[in-house]
């Protein structure tokens, strides 16, 4: 019950942001992200296409894969009956293809169910994160398996709106946690002194600038 009502007034608030505050949001993140891939430069790399009020607009996959390197690959999720999400490689925008619950996703070959674990970095999508790394997601569980098959050391960031990040959210045994969150106003942040700063990552960071506590 404490994870739906939250949910509803999360949802609310994102859908009441006017279009303005979410395109200048969604500039933003893309922008901190693009930073974080290049300080990064992982061979491969997990994303997601935002839809309605998520943070990021929907060409952020398209803004992600400009930013890797050559070599590098972008996998995005196909989402499967079960509701478990499978890979595959982004290779432009026209090759998406509406699915369920209203995203899209690649057309291409799928990659498995455990592509994801060799990914360097995963971007993640959540309604809110709290500062132990907690996510709310919509209820599926998708998101939860998939985390479950990344490396506890793999970089794994959220974006959200301003005022996402809370203090605590409810959680339950088989939620997975996350290591960082982007933000509109603060940049890349990570959580509880997660592993980010191994990864080239400082605690407080603003397109490529630290900021302090």
């Amino acid at each position: 019950m404490a994870k739906r009502d939250t949910r509803v007034e999360l949802l609310a608030r994102r859908r009441s942001l006017p279009a303005p505050t979410r395109a200048a949001a969604a500039g933003r993140v893309q922008a901190e992200l693009v930073a974080l891939v290049h300080r990064l430069r992982p061979q491969l790399m997990t994303a997601y296409v935002p839809v309605g009020s998520e943070p990021g607009g929907a060409d952020l996959p398209e803004v992600l894969r400009a930013a890797l390197p050559a070599d590098a690959e972008l996998l995005l999720p196909v989402l499967l009956a079960d509701l478990d999400l499978d890979w595959a490689a982004y290779t432009g925008p026209a090759a998406l293809i509406a699915a369920g619950r209203g995203i899209r996703e690649p057309a291409g070959a799928r990659l498995g169910v455990a592509a994801v674990a060799h990914a360097g970095l995963v971007v993640v999508p959540a309604l809110a994160v709290d500062h132990h790394g907690r996510r709310l997601g919509r209820g599926g569980g998708s998101y939860d398996r998939a985390l479950a098959r990344v490396p506890e050391a793999t970089l794994t960031v959220v974006p959200l709106h301003d005022g996402e990040l809370v203090e605590a959210l409810p959680a339950e045994p088989h939620d997975r946690r996350v290591r960082a969150v982007v933000t509109p106003a603060d940049g890349v942040r990570t959580l509880d002194g997660g592993p980010g700063a191994a990864h080239g990552v400082a605690p407080h960071t603003s397109a490529g600038r630290t900021r302090a506590e």
